[in-house]
Order: C-alpha cells, then structure tokens, then sequence
C-alpha cells in the first residue's frame, strides 16, 4: 500500500503539504506564517530554534497545538548581517562555528568543519529546547537541508526521528542536488517525499514566481508533494535581514505570502483534485 491507501484515499490521489519554513527567523516571518495558517492555505510549519524569533513563534505553536509544527533543525546561517549561533554553548560545539561563534554560511564550510557528535549534540538540543517549552512537533526538518550533505550526516537526522518517534522530511532528488560527498546516500527503508515543490530564482527574476506557483499546483502528480515556501512581509526588518540574498529575499517571501492566501490558490487545489494532508496523518499510520 503507498501512502494514499494507507491514509485511507485512492492509489493515485494527488497528497499535499504546504509548508512553510523559517518560522522563528524574525517577527515578520513569525506574523507572516501565522497568516498563512490561519487565514491561507499553508497546513504546516517549522520552527528555527537557535533564531532570536523563536520565543514568538514557540508561544504562538504551544497556545495553537491544532496546527502542525515541526522543527527546523538548524546548522548554517547564510545572512550577510543576521547571525545566529548554537543552542548549547559554543565551548561544546565548536566545531558548527566560525571565529565569531555563528553557525556557518555555506553548506561547504559547515560540512569541512562540523564535527558528526557535535552535529548530534546541538540538533538533539534544539529538539528538547522545543519540548521544553511545550511544543508538541509533527515532524522533523532541516534549514538549507543541511543535513543532507554527506550520508553520515543524514543518517545522524533519520536517527533523530526515530529517536522521538517523529517523521522527517527527505526528498531524495534534493538531497542529491545539495550533495557535497561522493559517497553514496542509503534511501532503504526511509519514509520520502516523492516530489518537492519550490520557488526558483529565474522565474523570481523574469517575474513570474507568482504564475510558476500556479503550474506548479496545476502539474501536482499523484503521490506525496511537499510544498516549501518561505513567508514573510517585504518590510524593513526583512529587507535587512536578507539584504544581498535576493534568493528567496524579502520580496520573494511576499510573494509566498499573498499567493498562499489568494483564491488563486485555493481554486487551484479544488480544480486540480488535490488532498491535502498534514505530518500528523502521517505520524497516526506510520
């Protein structure tokens, strides 16, 4: 049985999640994802611990259990002018962080220097920081899929999920794409997500990442799609925060906003016969 049957829907049911990441990144990406939730289509959402944000958006999840929270595991902070750091104290991981005690920039730097048991260390951290506060997580998830670097790396994440019984999410043609190893990845017996969708910085460019997320609704394939998205208000905090980064920029981050609270989108999912579903069905049957 796939996914579909198990859930209880046709073999070939198109299944979706639209989530949205970085939730806890700042106070417009905190307001923002809550007006996906509560007024858009957005069904899922995840929650960046080590960001100076997440006391907003951890209070906004425990006081709101209904909809489904995940934690974005963090280990790389790719912001010119926004830095952040570990959890834990820098002295017990070192390793994650450059000469000034932030996470790395790139996927590249991180990978050269992270140490596998420091890895661990910090990213079980920020797990317990979230059940502590009382965040009770549908899944887990990884910032820039740093986790997907190497296979080792990977397998410290899968490890993590079953460690807390918690689904995570891994598409395996992005986690090739992103890939800095040559060694090859073990997908045997590892719960995926059989198509990612996500915004593209050409489309952003000619200025048709509106309309890319349109077809993108209409080409939904039978299976289980995942929808990332990244929203936020174009307004001055964010534009300092991403400043440089057009790459899923500030302005970028409107565009999520307002599609996913358009009626665009919401004629798109009913015209194109797509379920949705949310990381708690799939916690229920796995």
């Amino acid at each position: 049985m796939n996914l579909a049957q198990k859930l209880g829907y046709p073999e070939n049911t198109k299944l979706l999640i639209i989530h949205a990441d970085d939730a806890g990144l700042s106070h417009s990406e905190n307001q923002a994802t809550i007006q996906t939730l509560q007024n858009g289509f957005v069904n899922s959402y995840s929650i960046m611990v080590p960001c100076p944000w997440f006391y907003e958006m951890a209070t906004f999840a425990k006081n709101n259990p209904n909809y489904d929270c995940g934690i974005h595991l963090t280990l790389t902070c790719e912001w010119e002018n926004y830095k952040f750091g570990p959890v834990l104290p820098i002295s017990e991981v070192s390793s994650l962080t450059d000469h000034n005690g932030y996470f790395y920039k790139t996927r590249k730097d991180f990978k050269e220097h992270a140490k596998p048991f420091e890895i661990k260390k910090e990213l079980t951290a920020q797990i317990e920081k979230a059940l502590e506060f009382g965040i009770q997580p549908t899944h887990l998830d990884s910032h820039m899929c740093s986790v997907g670097v190497t296979p080792e790396i990977l397998e410290i994440y899968k490890e993590l999920g079953r460690t807390y019984n918690l689904p995570v999410f891994i598409n395996k043609e992005f986690v090739q794409s992103i890939s800095l190893s040559d060694e090859k990845y073990n997908f045997k017996n590892t719960f995926l997500a059989d198509n990612l969708l996500i915004g593209y910085f050409s489309d952003f460019e000619k200025g048709e990442l509106r309309s890319s997320y349109a077809k993108a609704l209409d080409n939904v394939q039978p299976g289980f799609n995942v929808f990332l998205l990244h929203p936020a208000f174009d307004d001055r905090e964010m534009q300092g925060i991403t400043i440089n980064h057009p790459n899923f920029g500030s302005a970028w981050r409107q565009i999520d906003l307002d599609f996913f609270t358009s009626e665009e989108c919401q004629s798109k999912l009913k015209e194109n016969n797509i379920q949705m579903i949310t990381w708690r069905d799939i916690q229920r049957i796995r």
